[in-house]
Parts: structure tokens; C-alpha cells; sequence
């Protein structure tokens, strides 16, 4: 059962509209009612010198800071996500729990989280990197 709620965001009026639960953590859609629209890039688990950590839990907690540190700049939090894509070198099952713990953590006890979309890829720019995310934001008007 498809169902819509209305959330007033500080930045702009987005309307989630959530499918039947089947996965978790996602709106099906976001319709912006008005506000500015921010496309940001890729973000990567990489240091300020350039370096990214080996583990898989420790890249993702590094990618999520760099999304964040990005929307602060931007003045915006996660609830003005729109949409964000998780790119993930070597996706498997096992894998699905470490991505949503991470990225639960970093929306917070959303209600209504942005649209979303976990691809399995392979390989990105740096054969060390093994995950990026990119987004969509709504910006202070």
C-alpha cells in the first residue's frame, strides 16, 4: 500500500510518498513543492591527503561525514535530502545490513527519508575506493 505524508523541512515542503515497506529506510518518491535544487557530485571516503581507509564500515562512515560536511556548507541537513545513490564496489547480501546501519545513522529516525538507490558497481575511480554517494538536495530558499 502506497501512502503520502507532507514534511515541512526547514528549507522546503517535500512530500514523501512511501511504497508498502518492502525496503526499508526509502520513499518511493519526493515531490519538492518549491525550494532550490543542489546536485551534488560523488562523494568519496577520502582524507583531505587524499588516503581512504581499507575497511568497508570505516569507508562508509568516512563517505557519509564528507555528504554531511557538504550539506552544512549548504546549509541544509538530511531531511533535505531528495534522493541519494550509494554506489558500492563487490555488493552483496552481507553487505546490505553495514550500508543501511550507516546510512540510518546519518539520516537520523527519519520519517521520511529521501529517495534512494544502492547499485552494485565495478570499480570506481581508484581501486581502493569501494564506496561513493551522490545526492539531491533541497536548499534554504
Amino acid at each position: 500500500m502506497t501512502h503520502a505524508t507532507i514534511a515541512n523541512s526547514p528549507t522546503a515542503r517535500l512530500a514523501h510518498i512511501r511504497g508498502d515497506d518492502a525496503i526499508p529506510g526509502i520513499s518511493q518518491a519526493v515531490i519538492v513543492e518549491h525550494g532550490r535544487i543542489a546536485y551534488l557530485s560523488g562523494h568519496l571516503p577520502i582524507s583531505a591527503d587524499g588516503e581512504a581507509p581499507d575497511r568497508f564500515e570505516e569507508q562508509l562512515a568516512r563517505v557519509f561525514a564528507s555528504l554531511r560536511s557538504t550539506l552544512e556548507d549548504l546549509h541544509a541537513t538530511s531531511a533535505d535530502l531528495i534522493r541519494i545513490t550509494i554506489y558500492v564496489v563487490g555488493l552483496s547480501e552481507d553487505r546490505l545490513p553495514l550500508i543501511r546501519a550507516a546510512r540510518d545513522q546519518f539520516l537520523g529516525n527519519s520519517d521520511n527519508p529521501p529517495a534512494s538507490a544502492l547499485l552494485g558497481v565495478a570499480s570506481l575511480f581508484r581501486p581502493e575506493i569501494q564506496v561513493e554517494i551522490d545526492a539531491i538536495v533541497s536548499l534554504p530558499g
